[in-house]
């Protein structure tokens, strides 16, 4: 795992958590600092990528780009698109 993927993985486990916490009480977190930071990792993957992980990222797939980078891809299920 390159070091953008990593830090691609880290935003997705810090997006899956402030999504999760918005329906508890309190202040609702920002969501829209870490999806441009994940638009501004996204384009610094390097040449190679996998192209299903480019796929994820870039249609806003992004428990399936998380699952992808955990190695656990054979749970994504088949969208619509056909990925």
């Amino acid at each position: 795992m390159t070091d953008t993927e990593k830090s691609i993985l880290d935003s997705l486990t810090q997006l899956d958590r402030a999504a999760k916490s918005m329906s508890g009480p309190g202040p609702k977190p920002d969501l829209g600092g870490i999806l441009a930071r994940l638009d501004t990792l996204t384009t610094q993957l390097p040449r190679g990528t996998d192209p299903n992980l480019l796929h994820y990222l870039h249609r806003k797939s992004y428990e399936k780009a998380r699952l992808f980078l955990l190695g656990r891809e054979a749970e994504n299920a088949r969208g619509s698109c056909g990925h």
